[in-house]
């Protein structure tokens, strides 16, 4: 029995230290190991044997990517007015070497180094633009942060603002200028509105009025046209009448019956006459109708061409 003991502590020691030198370093993992104190190597995902006593895993990281938020900070505009901005970080382990030996905490030292160059970049600018200059202002400071980074072994990939607080009597100030800003717009698009309704009756009516006119041309020369036509109709019928006219009295019989034209319309017409008007003012040889047929007479033979004499 007295044997057994030192076998059995023998056995115990043998697995203590297997258990402590046999490691397995899970999937997206990283260990720093140290030999008697001095760095040694970094092991990955897999399983692992160190050297009992001389060697030990002195830091553990993760390779994952990392959000870290940003603690709410009081920084000052370039218009001197105090604003409240938190914000989040996502960050990566690529050298795990260097993430231990290059500083004590890189996160802390991440977290200080936004803030300072947060305030740094919301100094730059009006309280008005830094709502609408988030994106310039996060990659600014991704900028910044990676540069700074580097020696650590950390990649800082992007930096988003959560929240600008600036306080209550500046919202409230905000909201009076957004207000007047949009009754500003309101009576701007109306008059404009105004505007455009006059212009387009305006428009109309210089339309209205071309169209007017140039009818009332277009009706002027139609009816230019159909008098001159009219005119011109007249003119040749009358033209053929009076040839027609000539031609009768050319031929056998026609001197006596324009004779008797001549004294029918002579008889119609002073009948005529008689009625419209109790006083006249004759010729002294009215009665004699032989005389007036005389001298319509000599007028037709006076106005026949050559030809029929």
């Amino acid at each position: 029995m007295e044997t057994l003991i030192p076998v059995i502590a023998i056995v115990v020691v043998v697995v203590i230290t297997i258990a402590k030198t046999a490691i397995v370093v899970p999937q997206q993992k990283a260990y720093v190991i140290e030999y008697l104190g001095k760095y040694r190597k970094t092991i990955h995902a897999g399983f692992h044997i160190l050297v009992p006593f001389v060697e030990k895993v002195a830091y553990r990281h993760s390779l994952k990517e990392v959000a870290i938020d940003i603690p709410e900070q009081i920084c000052i505009t370039r218009d001197n007015v105090q604003v409240g901005i938190d914000g989040v970080l996502y960050l990566k382990v690529l050298d795990a070497r260097r993430a231990s030996y290059g500083i004590s905490d890189f996160v802390f030292a991440i977290i200080q180094l936004a803030q300072t160059t947060l305030r740094s970049e919301i100094g730059k600018i009006d309280l008005d633009r830094t709502f609408e200059e988030r994106t310039t202002i996060n990659q600014s400071v991704v900028t910044e942060l990676d540069k700074a980074s580097d020696p650590w072994g950390v990649k800082v990939l992007r930096y988003e603002i959560k929240n600008i607080n600036p306080p209550n009597d500046v919202l409230t100030a905000m909201e009076k200028q957004m207000r007047a800003e949009r009754e500003k717009r309101a009576v701007v698009l109306t008059s404009e509105g105004q505007r455009d309704a006059q212009i387009n009756e305006a428009e109309g009516e210089k339309q209205r009025v071309i169209k007017e006119s140039e009818a009332s041309k277009t009706q002027q020369i139609n009816e230019a046209q159909g008098q001159a036509a009219a005119i011109l109709a007249v003119a040749t019928a009358t033209a053929e009448g009076l040839s027609k006219v000539a031609a009768a009295l050319r031929d056998p019989g026609g001197h006596e019956a324009m004779q008797l034209r001549v004294a029918e319309q002579w008889v119609k017409e002073f009948g005529n006459l008689a009625k419209t008007s109790t006083t006249m003012i004759l010729p002294a040889d009215t009665g004699n109708v032989a005389s007036m047929i005389a001298t319509a007479t000599k007028v037709f033979e006076q106005v026949r061409t050559p030809e029929d004499q």
